[in-house]
């Protein structure tokens, strides 16, 4: 009998306490969403149901054991162009066939924390002039690390005569930036981080933390609103750059301790950091579409899909999907969650097909043997919710 009775009390016990954590959830659940107007809660929206855990069988492997590569580059023919950190520029013809020799080794790429061999994009008018522009870190002739932009020809499989388009960008162990790509108006846009200076991000007479615009030449571009080549700033490492249907830019980047950002770029603009973060406010700053609240996505390269912006999570190790409704951000969806660990670049095709690389071997992930990867998928398949 006391038996019966210790039973009923242990287990009348645990149902409060099972009660009381519930309760507690929901109020830390409630109290986030309150205080963080811009953050999604992806768990409560987005369903996490076996069709979006085990997507990973729509993926191909395009390539793999390449040396933590940075950025994508299609050619006219569908073949691309892929970076590798350490300062190699390797190729993979049309039918996905990686060339066992790089097609270009820039000798002064500084290897250094994040730093290296980067961003990469075609000219324009790649198909007559054969121009492709590259960033990476070197060491200055005062031993300072620096970033810069430089441009290479491509001619009989090898990309020679390196000259410098913008020089002297702000350079650390972290935070360097690094995307580069031609918007729609045929201009260079560049994102460059705050080079674990945040102060200079405020600084529009500097180049560190802001998103730039120059020519093809590296001018300024017309019309930038601070007569160099500053288009916005207060950033503190914006990592992907990608123009939705209406020609909007639109950029990812990293926060400080989580408060990663998804932002709607204007000229002259001004994103805040380091003086505010999150659901902070100030006048004449400008607060992310979209943060991650306590979350940390350390979102990377990114791309457009109609009306939804597809981006990669280094430490989230995801494949973000934002879908976008005018100029807000109304649903949140992850794909291939955890499946190839942190994943850097997100480039559309010409065919409509998604091709990521991962960044397992940069020192923050748990590489597989086969590590680094690109590989594909065609986004028709992922699940719709």
């Amino acid at each position: 009998m006391m038996r019966r009775k210790l039973f009923g009390i242990l287990l009348i016990g645990a149902i409060l306490l099972w009660g009381a954590k519930l309760w507690l959830r929901k109020e830390q659940n409630k109290n986030a969403t309150s205080q963080s107007t811009n953050t999604i809660n992806i768990e409560a929206e987005i369903p996490q149901d076996a069709a979006m855990q085990n997507d990973s069988s729509t993926v191909t492997t395009v390539a793999e054991n390449l040396d933590t590569p940075w950025g994508i580059a299609f050619l006219p023919d569908k073949s691309m162009f892929v970076t590798e950190r350490p300062g190699r520029v390797r190729f993979i013809d049309s039918n996905g066939n990686l060339d066992p020799t790089p097609v270009g080794e820039l000798k002064k790429v500084k290897e250094i924390g994040e730093g290296g061999l980067l961003g990469i994009t075609l000219h324009p008018d790649f198909p007559a002039n054969h121009y492709v522009y590259l960033y990476y870190t070197y060491n200055s002739r005062r031993n300072d690390t620096m970033n810069r932009v430089v441009r290479m020809t491509y001619e009989n499989n090898q990309l020679t005569g390196e000259q410098i388009i913008v020089d002297e960008i702000p350079g650390a162990a972290n935070h360097n930036g690094g995307r580069i790509k031609f918007g729609p108006d045929k201009y260079l846009y560049i994102t460059t981080g705050d080079a674990q200076e945040p102060s200079q991000a405020q600084n529009t007479n500097k180049l560190g933390g802001k998103i730039l615009r120059v020519t093809d030449k590296g001018d300024p571009a017309p019309g930038n609103p601070f007569n160099n080549s500053v288009f916005s700033y207060g950033h503190r490492n914006p990592q992907g750059l990608a123009w939705d249907g209406n020609g909007r830019l639109w950029a990812t980047e990293h926060g400080q301790s989580a408060l990663d950002e998804l932002n709607l770029i204007e000229a002259g603009k001004n994103y805040g950091w380091p003086t505010i973060q999150g659901d902070e406010q100030k006048a004449e700053m400008e607060k992310p579409r979209l943060h991650s609240g306590p979350v940390t996505w350390a979102p990377a390269g990114s791309a457009f899909i109609d009306t939804s912006l597809f981006f990669g999570g280094l430490r989230g190790q995801t494949l973000y999907e934002a879908v976008i409704k005018d100029d807000q951000i109304t649903t949140l969806k992850e794909h291939l969650k955890g499946q190839f660990g942190r994943i850097r670049d997100v480039i559309l095709s010409d065919d409509g097909i998604l091709y990521l690389t991962t960044s397992n071997r940069d020192g923050r992930g748990t590489p597989a043997s086969s590590d680094d990867k690109i590989i594909k998928i065609n986004p028709l398949t992922l699940p719709s919710s």
